[in-house]
């Protein structure tokens, strides 16, 4: 098994003591979260595109070309890439420049995306969404792999033997379609062959491992040899200690205090307890062994080969951030790897 660390980089008050840091010192510790993410052996580094509050991950372009000039090896992630909103133009050309500049590091993840007020801000409607994703998709894809393209669609002017620069470093980028509970970003990714990350952070496994079960069935509807199927998956926290008693008393108020703003918030919790989550979600909090064995669980339903970790430290402090990372990549990560076979990541392209 392979391991990404992940952020959509929420800049809001730490659950614990209320503390909301500056915009510089949040993304100078996304930036110094990937470094420390590379340190401990983390294979990817991954940050979301988010369009409105409490986010501030419009620009992961930006973001990880800073990443990509203090690391030397992690792959680096977007997660999700929301293809809907963006001109797929555009997009090309920050990602290959991107993929220059990391030396070939790139993996992307794309997505529609999601919220109402990004949505509003780039004029897509509930309607037109899942279309302006596929298109986006369908064009990026080309203009990543041919010099020249012509091209005409809905929702962008037309192309007629376009050049884009630069061009990639990589001829042929791996794209993921990032996936939480519409089968049309399933059916997209089975389509083209592309590998899937279901987001499995919200919900309790069923409704992943559903979604996962019609991707496999596409997969093959479509005439791809079942060998290739690629599928990454997500937790919603984790937090590990030698004892698991001493895990749990750690991460309740972290939780409590979690699910006591989305209260507040107008929502209902889908695990209103931390014993709750632990049982029913993605969560890892307990002993390393126990970890161990939850995430057997999950792969014997969704067969993830890539795993997310959130890399946050929300309520922790440095030092324990760090502690808990250090026995996830000691005691677990290495049982994992052994156990659940992965394929390695593509090889880095020479500079042309």
């Amino acid at each position: 098994m392979k391991f990404l660390a992940i952020t959509l980089i929420v800049h809001a008050p730490d659950p614990l003591t209320g503390v909301r840091s500056s915009t510089t010192e949040r993304l100078r510790a996304v930036v110094d979260g990937a470094v420390l993410a590379e340190e401990l052996g983390f294979d990817g580094f991954g940050v979301g595109e988010r369009h409105e509050r409490p986010f501030i991950s419009s620009s992961p372009p930006v973001v990880l070309s800073h990443i990509a000039a203090r690391t030397a090896t992690i792959r680096l992630f977007t997660a999700v890439t929301t293809l809907s909103l963006l001109d797929p133009v555009r997009a090309y050309e920050d990602y290959a420049t991107l993929d220059q500049l990391s030396g070939g590091r790139l993996e992307l993840m794309v997505g529609k995306g999601n919220g109402a007020a990004q949505a509003e801000l780039f004029h897509v409607t509930a309607e037109d969404q899942w279309d302006r994703n596929r298109e986006s998709y369908e064009l990026f894809r080309r203009l990543w792999r041919e010099e020249k393209v012509t091209w005409s669609g809905r929702f962008r002017p037309p192309l007629h033997e376009a050049e884009t620069w630069p061009r990639p470093l990589q001829p042929e980028l791996r794209i993921w379609h990032g996936s939480a509970t519409s089968e049309a970003s399933v059916e997209l990714a089975a389509r083209y062959g592309d590998p899937l990350f279901s987001a499995n952070v919200t919900n309790p496994v069923e409704p992943y491992e559903r979604l996962v079960r019609h991707y496999r069935q596409r997969w093959v509807d479509h005439g791809h040899d079942p060998a290739g199927i690629l599928i990454g998956a997500g937790t919603a926290g984790y937090y590990a200690a030698r004892r698991s008693q001493d895990a749990i008393a750690r991460y309740r108020p972290i939780f409590d205090a979690r699910t006591a703003l989305q209260r507040r918030l107008g929502q209902t919790p889908v695990f209103p307890t931390l014993e709750d989550a632990i049982a029913r979600s993605s969560i890892l909090v307990g002993s390393p062994q126990q970890i161990i064995e939850k995430v057997h669980w999950y792969h014997e339903r969704l067969g993830h080969e890539v795993m997310h970790l959130p890399i946050d430290a929300d309520g922790l402090t440095p030092a324990e951030h760090r502690a808990t990372l250090e026995l996830f990549h000691a005691e677990i990560a290495p049982v994992l790897r052994a156990d659940i076979p992965s394929r390695p990541f593509p090889a880095l392209a020479s500079s042309v």
